[in-house]
């Protein structure tokens, strides 16, 4: 049995990608209130998988999470790119007339931000989870507030679904990663293990004209191809960036050949993961 260290509870986004990257194998989730708290568990227990976001067709990279991966010294094994849809739920014996308030996590909130300006009269609150805050309505039975969760999280913890696919977007995806202890990966990995054509990495450059397109001028000549590039500053040295970088490729000693020739260009170049490029569910 595989354990998986999530980020929210039972019925949560990641619950339902993990449940969906590991299918067919049996898994126990250890349900985490914050990402720090998945690279913990990971930490505390090595054969201990960690699956956190991010990533959103809508809301964004968790630029955040990019530093914590960076951080932890795991390794990304692989990816699962979750197609988001949002349900609005309430107490099973309440309906649209008795509501006043609605709870999620802020992201839920703003990928449904048009159905709620179609509800300006009900109160938004911010909570930590989308899957937690219809658990606390139905614990506590309270009355008036309604959420917005998946609907394995409405059906999970006795929930009326009131409304089906009320995000804005309807191509609403999020990318989740799976690290692991790199000492485990071997162990880790599904098996048959699939391809490897993704990697992702995190390095800095010297600031200087033109750094950063050599280094791209050189991924580009090895058919390298640039799916992510993302810039954040480096704490206490002004003007100078870490750029986290997410590349496929076809040849994989095209791609190897590719990484040391940029190498030199760059300062504290560390590969985050090498592993297969995860397909988006319908």
């Amino acid at each position: 049995m595989k354990r998986i260290a999530i980020q929210g509870t039972l019925g949560s986004y990641h619950d339902i990608a993990a449940h969906k990257y590991f299918e067919g194998e049996e898994i126990e989730l250890i349900c985490c209130a914050t990402f720090e708290d998945v690279f913990a568990a990971v930490k505390k227990d090595s054969k201990t998988i960690g699956m956190l976001a991010i990533e959103n067709t809508i809301a964004g990279s968790l630029l955040h999470n990019n530093e914590l991966l960076r951080q932890s010294g795991t390794q990304i094994i692989g990816e699962y790119k979750l197609r988001i849809s949002h349900s609005f739920v309430c107490l099973p014996d309440e309906d649209w007339n008795d509501l006043t308030e609605v709870n999620s996590h802020p992201i839920a909130l703003m990928q449904c931000r048009e159905f709620l300006a179609q509800h300006p009269k009900m109160k938004v609150v911010e909570a930590e989870d989308t899957a937690l805050s219809a658990e606390i309505i139905k614990r506590e039975n309270l009355k008036g507030h309604a959420a917005i969760c998946s609907k394995a999280a409405a059906e999970r913890y006795g929930m009326k679904v009131l409304q089906e696919g009320i995000e804005t977007n309807k191509h609403n995806f999020t990318r989740f990663l799976v690290v692991a202890d790199p000492w485990q990966v071997d162990e880790i990995r599904r098996h048959p293990h699939p391809e490897t054509n993704k990697a992702s990495m995190v390095f800095t450059l010297p600031h200087t004209e033109g750094s950063l397109s050599q280094v791209l001028s050189i991924l580009s000549f090895y058919s390298i191809n640039l799916t992510k590039i993302q810039s954040l500053p480096i704490i206490g040295r002004e003007w100078e960036y870490q750029f986290y970088v997410d590349v496929v490729f076809d040849n994989l000693l095209r791609y190897k050949q590719s990484i040391a020739a940029i190498t030199p260009l760059t300062k504290e170049l560390k590969i985050l993961g090498e592993y297969a490029d995860g397909k988006s569910n319908i």
